[in-house]
């Protein structure tokens, strides 16, 4: 197998992955992860319209230094280029999403071929490089003119996302057999309608309640469409960042703290999901923001259709108490109950904590809640403050560190039952990092903006020896 050459003055020992010895299942998946707003660029090219992210990035005020996704790591015209870089990661798996307004501007109607056509390509060129094509049909680019209708808040957008799932279907699901339908579905909703920080920045706690039955909505009628077009071979799921809580003290007014934000960051997508429900608490909780009068008959059997595997993003703990929320908040119907307190440990360039433990607590969680579904790590990763040294290297050991730290806690959640099928590390590329712009680097490899000059950092070297030996 093809790997990148062993850098220089690099970590050693176990942080290195030396000598611990761990070994994942052959057939284990080996991946990286990208989204289209933040990698293409070519925001104007062959037919692609405005996203709630290209309105989003160009408003004044919004994105760190006005920086936008209209350039990005010109992906869109670069794309042979980073295949081979992952051909020499030696990658089994490369999860990439498909920015809607590319293939069908107004989210209405026929696809645009010239936009279709690039993913054709994309996924030609994976299949020929031995890389397992991982389609992501929604990563935040919804087409702005479905926003101006309404955006998720509003049912039809769930029609329209089903729709455009059929088109992708036909056109790559000959060559495409794992499809995933949502990307972290509760950034959409709560960072989206919830506190604004995200496109398309509202604020308002009915709204980001609406537009998360919608987005549930959405993904099952996307599953269902999906099985319509496709083989039966083909994988379906979905992509979750669930929240891995703790409380700040053994109080039982924190352990209700804990208890809010799951209802309202992970069991108000499971429990639609898998068990064709809401949560009767997060019901509770919210009474004062809805009346949930939007969930209509016959909708959560349509959010629970059958899927073959579950994905989970993952970086950090959430620790909680009995307080209030700043507003405006995501939490809808937790804010005036729960305040958000650091984790201890050492901090990413996000200044968000190190802690794998969250990791194993999530996996061991799901391996009890639902058994029999195949669980993916579609993102882990960490953004540092990387920089090309003199001799050309980027020298990245906290990123080292934090990976090996990561994957020994999915090795253990896996020894301990938890059934762990693949890792995509996030992220292949420094890119466009929503509302942080270019100011945060999460990739393996690095990108100097001005010039597009692609550099491999130490922690790409490492993470190649960690597929090569199938662990660590």
């Amino acid at each position: 197998m093809a790997v990148l050459g062993t850098p220089t003055g690099g970590t050693t020992g176990e942080t290195d992955g030396t000598s611990t010895g761990l070994r994942f299942p052959r057939g284990f998946r080996w991946g990286t992860a990208t989204a289209a707003y933040q990698i293409e660029g070519a925001a104007t090219e062959d037919g692609r319209t405005p996203s709630i992210w290209d309105t989003f990035s160009h408003t004044p005020g919004k994105v760190h230094h006005g920086d936008t996704g209209d350039i990005a790591a010109d992906h869109y015209h670069r794309m042979p280029e980073d295949i081979a870089l992952m051909r020499r990661l030696g990658v089994t798996d490369y999860r990439f999403s498909v920015a809607w307004p590319r293939v069908q501007p107004t989210g209405r109607g026929p696809a645009v071929q010239k936009g279709l056509d690039f993913y054709r390509r994309l996924v030609d060129e994976l299949v020929e490089a031995g890389i397992r094509p991982v389609a992501t049909l929604y990563h935040w680019d919804l087409p702005q003119e479905l926003e101006d209708a309404g955006g998720w808040p509003q049912r039809d957008t769930a029609r329209r996302f089903a729709e455009y799932a059929t088109l992708m279907a036909d056109a790559l699901g000959d060559r495409v057999a794992t499809w995933t339908t949502l990307n972290e579905p509760w950034c959409a909703a709560f960072l989206g309608y919830g506190n604004g920080v995200h496109a398309p920045g509202r604020t308002s706690a009915p709204d980001s309640l609406r537009a998360a039955h919608h987005l549930n909505l959405a993904h099952g009628w996307a599953v269902q469409a999906l099985r319509a077009a496709l083989p039966d071979t083909a994988e379906v799921s979905l992509t979750l960042n669930l929240h891995a809580l703790r409380p700040l003290t053994p109080a039982a007014a924190d352990e209700d703290a804990v208890r809010r934000i799951d209802a309202v960051a992970n069991r108000i997508f499971l429990d639609p999901v898998f068990h064709g429900r809401l949560p009767d608490d997060l019901v509770r909780d919210t009474e004062a923001v809805t009346d949930w009068s939007f969930v209509r008959d016959g909708d959560l059997a349509a959010t629970s259709a059958p899927i073959d595997s579950l994905g989970i993003n993952y970086y950090s703990p959430t620790v909680v108490a009995a307080g209030t929320s700043e507003s405006p908040s995501p939490w809808a119907g937790a804010e005036r109950h729960v305040a958000f307190h650091p984790a201890p440990g050492p901090r990413t360039a996000m200044d968000w904590p190190v802690d794998a433990g969250g990791l194993y607590e999530l996996l061991t969680r799901l391996r009890d809640e639902l058994p029999h579904v195949p669980l993916l790590i579609t993102e882990n990763g960490a953004a540092y403050d990387d920089y090309a040294d003199p001799s050309g290297q980027v020298r990245d050991p906290e990123r080292i560190a934090y990976l090996h730290e990561h994957l020994t806690a999915v090795h253990r959640a896996m020894e301990d039952g938890a059934d762990v099928r693949g890792y995509f590390l996030w992220s292949l590329l420094d890119n466009f990092e929503w509302a942080y712009g270019y100011g945060k680097r999460f990739g393996i490899v690095h990108v100097d903006f001005a010039t597009q000059r692609r550099t491999p950092k130490e922690s790409a070297a490492w993470y190649a020896r960690v597929i090569a030996r199938n662990g660590l």
